[in-house]
This record gives structure tokens, sequence and C-alpha cells, in this order.
């Protein structure tokens, strides 16, 4: 009888063991102000679409490797950690989204950790840099690595990837925003305002011909530096099209300069035709290499940049169409 007794208590702890042992993850969530039907988790060689429910349910079992993915909801992304035998369980509202992620259930200590890290690095980098120059500004990021370092350290019972993938993270950030606003500044500083503005020559014209910047003395020029490939450019086209058109009558010309490469200049001729695109549409003569957008600091797209009839800077990173500060800036000057 005792064998028998425990032969079966052998057989409860495997079973036990096994259930415990689960190789999937449970993923489930609510989201507030749902965006869209359906969810996206995707990763370098996986991608599984959630379907989310009327009211903004979801909930599905994933087959994963262990490591990090991208939760896209339609409108954002936000990164999760995942490992077989979590049992995640996410809220979020798309109104705030990074800031109202939360997680519970097995899973959610790294992924809490994750979402909080990405809203503290986006509280350390909300700095002013007016006053800035290029050492005040390494400095400032240096204290912004010490802290991001500091907060690593002082979580508990993270798993060792998160750790060293977060660490990693910092160096990148770091080195991105030092580029990004070092450029700023370096636009503040070596092209103020009423400096006069680098120039092209013999761009390419959509009309025919080629056009510089010099046959347009005497007009305000605005200038929008652009790519068929770029969707935040895309994004742009009804609002400058609308501003053009509010403003054909004064003494401003809209240019649009197209950094398509080589292998892109018949898909830029087609969408200038189908799109019906206005003002002067002119092609950079080497994308990316070109001297005018170099001169610019232009390492990102769209770019907008406003020049007087004389010639010289009024803004080397000029307010977006989409931006009412645009109008508002026409409207002093013309």
């Amino acid at each position: 009888m005792k064998k028998v007794v425990l032969i079966v208590t052998a057989m409860v702890l495997v079973a036990c063991d096994k259930e415990v042992k689960k190789e999937y993850v449970t993923f489930s969530g609510q989201i507030t102000n749902k965006n869209s039907d359906s969810i996206v988790l995707s990763a370098k060689d996986y991608s599984k679409t959630i379907k989310v429910n009327e009211d903004g349910s979801f909930s599905d079992t994933l087959f994963v490797t262990k490591g990090f993915f991208t939760f896209y909801d339609g409108g954002e992304y936000t990164g999760l950690f995942l490992k077989n035998g979590d049992d995640l369980q996410m809220t979020v509202n798309t109104d705030e989204f990074d800031e109202s992620i939360e997680y519970i259930g097995e899973g959610s200590v790294d992924n809490n950790f994750l979402a909080e890290n990405t809203r503290f690095q986006e509280q350390l980098l909300d700095f002013e840099i007016d006053e800035m120059d290029q050492a005040a500004l390494k400095t400032k990021l240096a204290g912004v690595a010490t802290e991001l370092e500091n907060f690593i350290h002082s979580q508990k019972d993270l798993d060792t990837a998160v750790v060293n993938r977060s660490r990693k993270g910092i160096a990148n950030t770091i080195k991105s925003y030092q580029g990004y606003l070092g450029d700023l500044i370096a636009l503040r500083t070596d092209l103020p305002k009423g400096r006069p503005s680098p120039v092209f020559s013999n761009y390419e014209n959509h009309s025919g011909g080629t056009t510089s910047l010099t046959d347009l003395k005497g007009k305000y020029v605005y200038i929008d530096v652009w790519a068929t490939w770029c969707g935040p450019c895309k994004a742009e086209i009804p609002h400058l099209k609308k501003v053009e058109e509010d403003y054909r009558e004064k003494n401003i010309e809209f240019v649009s300069v197209s950094i398509d490469r080589p292998k892109d200049h018949e898909k830029w001729v087609s969408m200038v035709t189908d799109k019906e695109l206005s003002g002067i549409q002119l092609y950079a003569d080497k994308d990316w290499e070109s001297k005018f957008v170099k001169e610019y600091y232009i390492k990102g797209i769209p770019r907008f940049i406003l020049i007087d009839p004389d010639g010289n800077i009024i803004s080397p990173n000029a307010p977006r169409p989409s931006d009412p500060e645009l109008r508002n800036l026409l409207e002093e000057l013309i």
C-alpha cells in the first residue's frame, strides 16, 4: 500500500512540475481609448497580431524565445520583455500611453521597470538648450547618464538581460541626443538669424530646367527638405498645400527640396505629379551629401528653413506647416 501511495504522490509532483514549467506566455490586458482592433507584438524573427475586443480587452497565448519585443497598438510603440512561463497583464490608456502603462502578474517586475525607465528617461531629457553651448550640453548629458545608471542599480529582481540591455541603451540614448541636440545648438551658433544662408545651385526643377537659391532673391523663401519615403514629411503635405494657397499672393516662394537617392528619382517625379504638389519642386544634387543639406546640419527630415528676401537666414529650423506658429511668423514678416 505504501508503494502505491508513494507512486501516486510522485505522479502528482511530476504533474505539478509540468504545470509550473509551461512553455508559453499568457499575455492579456485592457486598452482604454483603443487605437485599433488589434495589437502587434514583434521581434527580429517573430510577429503576432492579437485581436482587441470592443471593450479594449485582449488575451492570447504566445510561444516565444526569451527576449525583447515591440508592442504596437496602431498608434504608438512600447517595449516588452517576455519569457515562457510569464502570465503578464497590461493596462494602458492611449491618451497618455507611456505615462499610463502598468503590468501585473508573472513577468511584471521586468516590464514595469522598462515602462518606468522610459518615463524616467523622458523626464531627464526634457530640458531647454536655448542657453547651452556644446560643453554645457555634454555636461548635462553626462549627468543624465549617471542618473539612469543609478536608477537601474537601485532596482531589484530584474532579469540580467533586462539590466544589460538597459545599461547598453544609456550609451546609445546619450549618443543620439548629443548628436541631435548638438546639431540644434550648432544651428543656433553657426547659422544665427541674419547670417547669409548657405545656398544651393542648379537643382533639377520638376517643371523643367534648374533652379538656384539666388534665383529667388527678392522674396521670402520657405524651404521644405523632404523625401518620398519619409512618413512625417508626407504627413505635412496637406498642411503645406494649405499654407501655400493662403499665401499665394504674398511675397514668398515655397520650395520643396527632395533628397531622394538616385534610385528613387523617378518615384519623386511621379509623386510630385500624382499628388499635384505645388510650389517649386526641386531635386537635390547629392541627396544627404548635398552641400546645402550638410551646411544646414540636416540629419533628419522633414526640415523647414525660412530665408528673407536678401538671402539671409530667418530660421534654420522653422516651424512645420502643421504648426500654427508658422502662420504667426509669416504674418509678422509679410
